[in-house]
């Protein structure tokens, strides 16, 4: 009889229909035991023994770029649920090859286990809302160590696949290895920068014919796109790339070079000539504006606040601080300020040779600022043959502005002292204008900032952080650093699937900017143990923001995760050396210190930071924590006293003091704190229940059904 929604496969209850095709439908399910959705494809009849060999293959394979299989039963598989649409051309070059890069090492990982998809198409590709390629659909894949025959067929005289994308020896019934994939993978790449199929006809037979026999037309991309292409569809298995890594490779040496030839800028902060030292934040305020304004030009990469402010006071060549950037062009000003008049000079400058592609001064009042963004965004655009939109003004208030202005100035400081005067300006602006949408965000951020350092019960600051966003999503609905504080609080409060829905939102919303990446990374990926997903994520963060320290720090904690801890070391060395002073950076050295059993060395860097910020809650932990890994359990003890002292007076997330009697061994202390964790939705239990399972001496913790209990109580 067959299923719908509603029914229940074992401990799968099937939510809703998401496709249907010639093996079988495919449905959205949740999986009761795991609390997780799924999808579930419930074949036409029961599968054969051989059929279960070649999924528990599938299942062996561990990559990014392809959907797992989790599960299977007599007529069906149990896979990752990818949220995304499939990929469609025509397609920018840039953008196709990226792609294609990720569907090649798909199939690169999949061939080196032995395994051909045998049915690589558009369809069977999704992309997730962060730019995540998926390959779906291993259903017709078979081990390449089976005889020819049934590699390429599923039943005799039985020619599997879809037409428009089999191989030429695919379509003949012919034997088949990883060559095949290579012509398939050649024909969805020839899709995705044409936007038209190769091969077409009225019937499956004319496609069949023009596979065997028609050249397609030649695509009007670089010539050396065009050759990877044809030779991916030679109809000769022997004429074509041999495999799917020198297809790669092959791929990623052409990124490099459209990556050289791509616009990009970097928008140095402006300097401040005004008589008032204070007014550098009005400077540096204005350069991110501008940075911000510029990062929704379609086809133009632009460094994240981060890198680029990261040489201020600096007094380096042009040239040196391009070639660091990877930027073919640099903006840098200057802004004086008397009374209500205002000067600012800005130069767009070529990197190469150091010429001026375009100069301009403005003499103007105070009330044209926003104006004066706009001709500077748009004269950049012009030179480098984009083209601007300008964006809606938040606020027509100067005083708001500039209040605004102010508190992202110390917010960059990442202090507790900073924030709080962010927070006073934020203030300011809205008793300005009620109405300015980014003050309530930053309102919204500093709450979140109390919550992440623990400073108050999350109890109490998440009304708040909800109740400021909200407010900025009532008055611009766009609002992606809005979407991303809500997304935030949903994974607080174990709102999985709300979390995603808010993340992918702001995600969609902020064009090339990266700020969305940390948050996302930190409080949904690694949780859910997607460290491939991450890890992916962070490098693309990487190459527009090169010199971020918190990117860096966070691709060390992603690599701790992977077990590759001397890489994870090296991470965390470099978010220290850019800023030497970011706390949250000394604790990831040492974490990462401590994961290479270099315990004397993380002890004295965990020393070194109660030395310089004082005995309070988290340099006290990173102690205890240290000394756990090394396994002085009398040290950490110590600490764990002197925390609960502290938490007298002060606030004590018990999320730590949980994760250091897990770090010792104690279990029964270590889950009666996690649980007062849960009840007080701390978020900080979310993220060190992620990173219990990556080091020895969580082993007897993570063993007790305790900690899997624990896990599903939170939704993980």
């Amino acid at each position: 009889m067959p299923l719908s929604v509603g029914d229940k496969l074992g401990p799968y209850e099937l939510v809703a229909q998401i496709g249907v095709g010639g093996m079988g439908v495919v449905f959205r399910a949740r999986d009761s035991r795991l609390h997780r959705d799924v999808a579930i494809k419930i074949a036409g009849k029961e599968f054969s023994s051989r059929f279960g060999q070649e999924a528990r293959s599938v299942a062996a394979l561990n990559h990014p770029n392809i959907c797992q299989i989790f599960d299977i039963g007599q007529d069906y598989l149990v896979l990752e649920y990818v949220e995304g649409s499939p990929i469609r051309g025509p397609m920018k070059v840039e953008e196709a090859v990226k792609i294609a890069i990720q569907i090649a090492s798909a199939l690169e990982e999949a061939h080196g286990k032995g395994i051909l998809h045998r049915d690589l198409k558009p369809g069977n590709i999704l992309i997730t809302p962060n730019g995540i390629t998926k390959l779906l659909d291993f259903g017709l894949a078979k081990s390449m160590a089976a005889s020819d025959t049934d590699v390429t067929q599923t039943r005799e005289g039985a020619i599997v696949g879809t037409a428009a994308y089999m191989s030429p020896e695919q379509a003949e019934g012919g034997p088949l290895d990883a060559r095949s994939d290579v012509f398939s993978f050649g024909i969805v790449l020839y899709e995705l920068l044409s936007g038209k199929r190769a091969f077409s006809g009225n019937s499956t037979a004319e496609v069949l014919s023009a596979i065997l026999r028609d050249t397609p037309p030649p695509l009007a991309v670089p010539a050396v796109l065009q050759r990877i292409v044809a030779r991916c569809i030679s109809k000769k298995p022997q004429d074509r790339i041999a495999s799917m890594s020198e297809v790669r490779a092959a791929l990623e040496g052409l990124l490099g070079k459209a990556n050289d030839n791509l616009p990009s800028i970097a928008v140095l902060p402006f300097a401040n000539m005004s008589r008032n030292t204070e007014d550098e934040y009005f400077s540096d305020g204005l350069a991110e504006e501008i940075l911000n304004a510029l990062t929704q030009i379609r086809g133009l990469k632009v460094i994240a606040r981060t890198s680029a402010f990261a040489f201020k006071g600096k007094n380096e060549d042009i040239r040196g601080i391009a070639e660091a950037l990877g930027v073919t062009n640099v903006l840098e000003g200057s802004v004086r300020r008397v009374g209500n008049r205002i000067r600012i000079t800005a130069q767009l400058i070529q990197a190469e040779d150091g010429t001026h592609l375009w100069s301009q001064r403005y003499d103007r009042e105070m009330t044209d600022i926003f104006a004066i963004q706009d001709e500077i965004s748009a004269a950049i655009a012009d030179h480098l043959k984009l083209h601007f939109k300008g964006g809606e003004r938040q606020t027509t208030n100067i005083l708001a502005y500039e209040a605004y202005l102010e508190g992202r100035h110390h917010w960059a400081h990442l202090s507790p002292d900073a924030v709080a005067k962010a927070l006073q300006c934020y203030e300011r602006a809205i008793a300005l204008d009620p109405g300015y949408a980014p003050a309530h965000v930053g309102i919204s951020e500093y709450y979140l900032s109390l919550a992440l350092l623990g400073l108050a019960k999350a109890t109490d600051l998440i009304p708040k952080i909800q109740a400021s966003a909200r407010k900025a999503l009532e008055l611009d609905e766009n609002s992606a650093d809005a979407y991303a504080m809500l997304a935030q609080v949903s994974a607080f409060l174990y709102r999985w699937e709300e979390s995603k829905a808010y993340f992918t939102r702001a995600l969609q919303l902020e064009g090339s900017s990266t700020r969305t990446a940390q948050p996302y990374i930190l409080w949904y990926l690694m949780p859910l143990g997607l460290l491939d997903e991450a890890l992916a994520l962070i490098d693309n963060s990487l190459n527009s923001d090169p010199l971020s320290f918190l990117h860096c720090l966070s691709k060390s904690r992603i690599l701790i995760g992977l077990r590759k801890a001397q890489d994870a070391l090296e991470w965390a060395g470099r978010s220290v050396e850019i800023n030497p002073g970011y706390f949250f950076g000394v604790l990831g050295l040492a974490d990462a210190l401590a994961a290479n059993h270099q315990f004397d060395s993380a002890i004295a860097t965990a020393e070194q930071v109660i030395h310089a910020s004082g005995r309070w809650t988290w340099p006290l932990y990173l102690v205890g924590s240290v000394h756990a890994m090394a396994g002085h359990s009398s040290q950490t003890h110590q600490v764990i006293e002197e925390l609960h002292q502290f938490a007298l007076t002060n606030h004590v997330p018990p999320g730590l003091i949980a994760t250091l009697y897990a770090q010792l061994g104690e279990k029964s202390e270590a889950f009666k704190w996690a649980n007062k964790a849960i009840e007080q939705y701390d978020p900080l239990l979310i993220l060190y229940l992620s990173y219990w399972k990556l080091y020895d001496a969580f082993d007897s913790v993570c063993s007790d059904i305790r900690y899997t209990e624990m896990r599903k109580r939170v939704g993980l």
